[in-house]
């Protein structure tokens, strides 16, 4: 949803002047003003420490499937031997990176992210040496990693690319630390089919979720949270974005009628 225990987010007062804030004092991302990145950034860090409690709450506890359903997805999407080298993006505080981690236990695994505080979470989980020793943080953006071309054989990230400020930008990234042959795993909140299921799945993201939001004193993140997955291109679009991008095939996988897609896609050998 957005991505360890605690209270909900860092005090208003810590927020820079410089960035959009709510009615709360909490950051709210403006996707068109010229800070949007360094607003972003601003609005994980002061949700880091509630960041998985909140997903837990506001997902009605459909965060716990949908990562491990991924890579049951990605299991039967590609072929080949297991992959040796693990990238996720927009790690957060680790989950997907974990999960790689103990998924391929002969890999070797980066989760990377721009928020400091995400990544202080993630290198602080409580994990077994032969996990932990397998797995490497850093701080990098998207759009700009700091990895030679063709370095990774399978890329992944959750719930990271509506919030890029060049959807495109960011593919073009993520094929080009690939190698060839690789795969990305993208992860992410989708619209169900129009329908009764998505009048509700609607309702409850656009009045539920900022309500929620409200109540722990971080409204602007979940104001923030249902606009971003209205600017999200549908999943037909997003098929042809990979495609466009260099990826082939690309498939479209839908979780829990179709809340979340786990988008696969591989590089041609």
């Amino acid at each position: 949803m957005t991505s360890d225990g605690g209270s909900p987010g860092a005090h208003p007062s810590l927020v820079p002047p410089s960035i959009r804030t709510a009615s709360d004092g909490s950051p709210y991302p403006e996707r068109e003003g010229p800070g949007f990145e360094r607003e972003i950034r601003a609005m994980f860090a002061s949700i880091a420490a509630g960041y998985d409690w909140f997903d837990h709450v506001a997902s009605l506890g459909g965060d716990f499937l949908w990562r491990p359903r991924a890579f049951w997805d990605l299991d039967r999407f590609r072929r080949g031997s297991a992959p040796s080298r693990v990238l996720d993006v927009g790690c957060g505080p680790g989950h997907l990176a974990v999960l790689a981690a103990r998924r391929f236990p002969n890999a070797r695994v980066v989760g990377v992210d721009f928020t400091g505080a995400m990544l202080e979470r993630a290198r602080r989980r409580a994990l077994p040496d032969s996990v932990r020793d397998r797995l490497a943080w850093g701080k990098a953006n998207c759009l700009r990693l700091p990895f030679r071309s063709g370095t990774f054989d399978l890329v992944t990230s959750a719930f990271m690319v509506r919030s890029l400020s060049s959807l495109p930008e960011g593919i073009a990234e993520l094929r080009r630390v690939l190698t060839s042959g690789g795969t990305l795993l993208t992860l992410e909140i989708t619209e169900p089919e129009p329908g009764w299921f998505r009048a509700l799945f609607d309702s409850f993201f656009d009045t539920v979720v900022p309500w929620l939001g409200r109540l722990v004193h971080r409204e602007g993140p979940y104001r923030y949270l249902p606009e971003s997955l209205k600017r999200l291109p549908d999943r037909g679009t997003m098929v042809r974005m990979f495609q466009e991008g260099g990826f082939t095939p690309v498939e479209a996988r839908v979780q829990s009628m179709g809340i979340v897609t786990t988008f696969l896609a591989g590089v041609p050998a």
